[in-house]
């Protein structure tokens, strides 16, 4: 597919493009976008995957299935102030080849050289694994609606732990464009997700404070019992509690994925602990219980490890790939709210909405409650027009 081609075949728009507020680079599925609806903030992502275009489309999500390198696309959505983008992670991946990993230190160079304007197309379409160069995409289109004069007020990207360094250079680019940029390591299990998985946020705001979310729930720790640490904080979700209606017994979850992508050290995680990373593999995973094999996890299963409503519409093939490769919708919301409200949800109104059907998400019945974040940032890092540091009144900062 060419790239400056859209496919209107598998493209929607949930709302008027006019009316778009968030832009999902490398959108999948729909993972911030579910946190997007629990939010009210119109949004649509832009694909290219089929299948991910296909449970997109299924759920009702605004979507051009398209290449995120077509910056045409920017000027199809003239009033979005949030930018969000989580490219592929595959050759970033512990578990993968390592191509993105080798990478690295010429991918940050290329950022910068992309930052200062020089032409960087023929050393990308060099790279071993065109995947490795899509990680630079989310700071063009930041550095292109700058161009514009049009800049996002919220950038928010994510990828794994190892993509780190590539989001602290990003941070030094768009430091010199006034925004306040934090990159930090984001453990899941820590937002009541039943699952452990780490990635790299960066989070950056024109102008204004980025926040990062309070962890609400305690972090996993197979050494350390659920009812010890931090009293303030709750434990962390099981992956028994999440999948209860549909396997209401103990058992043993045996993951294909290797710790530390060695697949002779397999993990198993017991029902009342949370489960391993979701991969896209997780269709390999085997339940156990009382020493005996069960049926292994459906994707509507898989899902709710992920946090996605339990009748979110999963379409077109390798469904359990689209449900790996998606950012679990419930730190998205937490991600969400504290960047570009410094608030976060409740914790009533995020079980509700995670428990809740995506039916009733589509007809308005869940929306999340928002509560001010117990120590959010109050100075930005930068300077006005005379060189002073400035406040910023957090309670006028919404979309």
């Amino acid at each position: 597919m060419p790239v400056d081609t859209v496919n209107a075949d598998l493209s929607h728009n949930a709302v008027d493009p006019s009316d778009v507020v968030m832009i999902d680079l490398f959108a999948g599925p729909g993972g911030l976008d579910v946190a997007a609806a629990w939010l009210q903030i119109p949004c649509v992502g832009i694909e290219l995957d089929e299948d991910a275009c296909r449970t997109r489309i299924a759920a009702g999500l605004g979507t051009r299935q398209a290449d995120a390198r077509n910056l045409d696309l920017l000027d199809e959505f003239p009033n979005a102030k949030v930018l969000t983008g989580g490219p592929p992670c595959q050759t970033y991946s512990v578990a993968g080849a390592g191509a993105g990993r080798k990478a690295l230190e010429q991918v940050c160079r290329l950022m910068r050289e992309m930052a200062a304007d020089k032409d960087i197309d023929e050393e990308l379409s060099s790279l071993d694994d065109e995947r490795t160069g899509l990680v630079l995409q989310p700071l063009r289109w930041a550095l292109e609606a700058i161009k514009k004069k049009r800049p996002f007020e919220t950038i928010i990207l994510e990828q794994v732990p190892t993509v780190k360094p590539v989001w602290d250079a990003v941070a030094v680019e768009l430091r010199k464009h006034r925004y306040d940029v934090r990159v930090d390591i984001v453990h899941t299990e820590e937002f009541g997700v039943p699952q452990t998985r780490r990635r790299a946020i960066l989070i950056a705001c024109l102008d204004r404070p980025a926040n990062f979310p309070n962890a609400t729930h305690r972090r996993y720790n197979k050494r350390v019992a659920r009812e010890a640490g931090d009293e303030k904080i709750l434990p962390w979700t099981t992956a028994g509690e999440a999948l209860s209606e549909t396997r209401p017994y103990s058992f043993d979850i045996v993951s294909n994925y290797g710790t530390g992508g060695n697949p002779k050290l397999r993990g198993r995680r017991g029902s009342n602990e949370p489960s391993a990373t979701v991969t896209g593999k997780v269709r390999r995973n085997r339940i156990v219980s009382d020493g005996k094999d069960r049926d292994r996890l459906e994707p509507s299963e898989a899902g709710r490890l992920q946090t996605f409503p339990v009748d979110y519409p999963w379409a077109g093939l390798d469904q359990y790939q689209q449900i790996g490769n998606a950012i679990p919708p419930r730190v998205g919301a937490h991600i969400l709210a504290a960047a570009i409200s410094a608030k976060r949800p409740t914790e009533e109104s995020l079980n509700a909405a995670v428990a809740g059907t995506w039916a009733a998400v589509r007809n308005h019945e869940y929306i999340l409650t928002l509560i001010p974040l117990e120590k959010p940032d109050q100075v930005v890092g930068l300077l006005d027009g005379n060189g002073r540091p400035y406040m910023v009144d957090l309670d006028a900062i919404s979309v």
